[in-house]
């Protein structure tokens, strides 16, 4: 298949890259600015991962600003773009996350589930309704509503290791808040699923089968990295470090199954924590 992804250097898309480009695919990484004129004859599907990190930096006017533009105005740009050109891929993937659902306590949230309520959630409302024109043109469209990716390379697990590797590991306020989480291997096996399974369309949870709360994860981090896990980060501590990104993503939580992946036939190779996570700390 040929494949135009965008967000090509990040952790995600260097992972969906390397791999798809192993198995014969031949990938072409987009930058961001889609205002420039793409040529898509040829072209089988579009994959766009391209989005300001929310994770780097404390949350300021100017902060939030980049991580809404990052994500409406290049998606609704690329959308238009699709939808208007004479040669039309036949599915387009586009990012979203579990930040949707919001705060949602030990709920368990499927697909259907509704909205929340707050910056993320709002954010994921309008970047998921950016990809219309694409839709509307009659392009399959996945929103891939992704969890923590645990990865020692990048994102939120990269970031926890030292303070665990030091044994200054510990829950993160009560411990009660869900961790809906996904290994970097079934996120490019996800990703493939749904690019080549013309029945999934619409939101698409990205997150393993068996979401734990921060207590258990934590617990468990401990265990396959043979380190104590005693020093917790009391909440108003972590507001205090992290300011407003602490209670939209440390302290808050939520328990995502990933329904329609399951339904569909995807297979997990890491369905459970703990094996997966000795998988990722064994990785190269």
């Amino acid at each position: 298949m040929n494949i135009y992804l965008s967000g090509s250097n990040g952790l995600v898309g260097t992972a969906v890259k390397k791999a798809f480009e192993a198995e014969g695919h031949s990938v072409t990484g987009l930058g961001r600015d889609f205002s420039k004129p793409l040529d898509f004859q040829g072209v089988d599907a579009v994959i766009h991962l391209a989005g300001e990190n929310i994770a780097e930096g404390r949350w300021n006017a100017a902060k939030k600003a980049r991580i809404k533009d990052s994500r409406l105005i290049g998606t609704r740009k690329l959308a238009e773009q699709l939808a208007q050109s004479e040669h039309k891929p036949s599915v387009f993937i586009s990012a979203s996350a579990t930040g949707f659902y919001g705060d949602t306590g030990s709920e368990t949230i499927t697909e259907t589930s509704a909205a929340g309520t707050g910056f993320l959630p709002e954010v994921c409302v309008e970047w998921e309704a950016s990809t219309q024109p694409a839709e509307e043109a009659g392009i399959r469209t996945v929103h891939l509503r992704t969890g923590i990716v645990m990865s020692k390379k990048g994102g939120a697990l990269k970031k926890m290791l030292p303070p665990f590797l030091l044994g200054g590991g510990g829950i993160l306020g009560t411990g009660k808040q869900y961790m809906s989480w996904i290994t970097l291997a079934d996120m490019v096996g996800a990703i493939r699923f749904a690019m080549e399974n013309d029945s999934l369309s619409g939101p698409v949870n990205l997150t393993a089968p068996n979401p734990v709360d921060n207590k258990e994860f934590t617990k468990i981090l401990g265990r396959v990295i043979k380190r104590p896990t005693i020093a917790p980060l009391p909440g108003f501590a972590a507001k205090l470090i992290f300011g407003e990104m602490a209670d939209a993503i440390l302290l808050s939580g939520t328990k995502v199954l990933p329904t329609k992946l399951t339904e569909a036939g995807y297979s997990f190779t890491h369905a459970t924590l703990e094996p997966a996570l000795q998988d990722v700390m064994n990785e190269k």
